[in-house]
């Protein structure tokens, strides 16, 4: 591999720890902004993860499944330190919390990245807790200010959890600000602003870059589209869920590819391409990347359904 990929995600790979029982548990690949470089590639886009893994028993499935993937794997630094977990020890409804302290997540260095990346790179997406733990978050902040000033362009999904606190909002506030375009949920709005009502907690992110392109999605119910000329709305197709594992992150995923593969398609051709994305993840078990194949039958099943 000689070439230099087109999209990069920035921020954190990690193990989730899912508890299967009384003594058992089970371990699974994961992370956000790791999961979004794998749809992106899945979908077809030169892609890869920048970030940073331990050198052991996780950190060597992580950079395995990057394998598997298609990712550059230039991008991944394995470091001798521990590895990041989540620990989810309740699943209805989800409880968690996570391990890290001083894991190597925390240690990337983006000085490491391959020579000329930078001017390769045509969109980097950052989000995740990734941007909620120090000193990782500073270093993926300036990172994204500097790429902004080269003109490349960013993506954004918080996708909160419940480390987010008041300590979180600079980060949100600096990052909205940045971004090309904002992916964030009706559950993430509740989170990020600790409220129960989502629609003026999104008047109140939007207000942040009013010339941003936002993805708000509402599971189920489906998903909307905000830019400066208009809103367009989509609903999700009717599918057999196997669950919604990863259903966020192949969204922005879905938006970004046919921002980049598609762009003479209309506003709301890019968000029902970003809706049946993730619908397409709910076909299978776990975060499981859809094949454009997938995404393209739903795409062509579920037909506009603007307001």
């Amino acid at each position: 591999m000689t070439a230099l990929p087109e999209f990069i995600a920035a921020g954190e790979a990690l193990t989730d720890m899912i508890r299967t029982g009384p003594d058992g548990w089970r371990s699974l690949v994961g992370g956000s902004t790791w999961n979004v470089a794998r749809v992106m590639a899945r979908l077809g886009v030169g892609s890869a993860f920048a970030g940073a893994v331990s050198g052991d028993v996780f950190g060597n499935a992580l950079a395995a499944a990057s394998q598997v993937a298609g990712l550059d794997m230039r991008f991944l630094q394995q470091l001798d330190k521990s590895p990041l977990l989540a620990i989810v020890h309740e699943l209805s409804p989800p409880q968690y919390f996570f391990v890290g302290d001083d894991s190597a997540d925390l240690h990337f260095d983006a000085a490491l990245l391959p020579d000329g990346w930078q001017a390769q790179a045509r969109w980097v997406h950052f989000g995740g807790i990734s941007l909620a733990r120090q000193p990782l978050s500073d270093k993926l902040v300036d990172l994204a200010q500097v790429l902004k000033a080269r003109g490349v362009a960013i993506s954004y999904d918080p996708n909160f959890r419940a480390l987010m606190d008041e300590r979180y909002d600079p980060v949100l506030r600096r990052m909205a600000a940045l971004a090309d375009v904002i992916k964030v949920s009706d559950e993430d709005l509740c989170g990020l602003y600790r409220c129960n009502d989502p629609e003026p907690a999104f008047n109140t992110l939007r207000a942040l870059n009013p010339g941003a392109t936002f993805l708000y999605t509402r599971g189920a119910d489906g998903a909307s589209l905000h830019r400066p000329d208009g809103v367009w709305r989509q609903a999700a197709p009717h599918i057999a869920v196997a669950d919604t594992v990863g259903a966020g992150d192949a969204s922005i995923g879905g938006l970004l590819y046919s921002l980049m593969r598609r762009p003479d398609a209309s506003p709301q051709q890019h968000l029902r391409f970003a809706v049946a994305s993730g619908a397409a993840a709910c076909l299978a078990p776990g975060a499981s990347p859809p094949a454009l194949a997938q995404v393209q039958a739903l795409y062509e099943q579920s037909g506009d359904t603007s307001e």
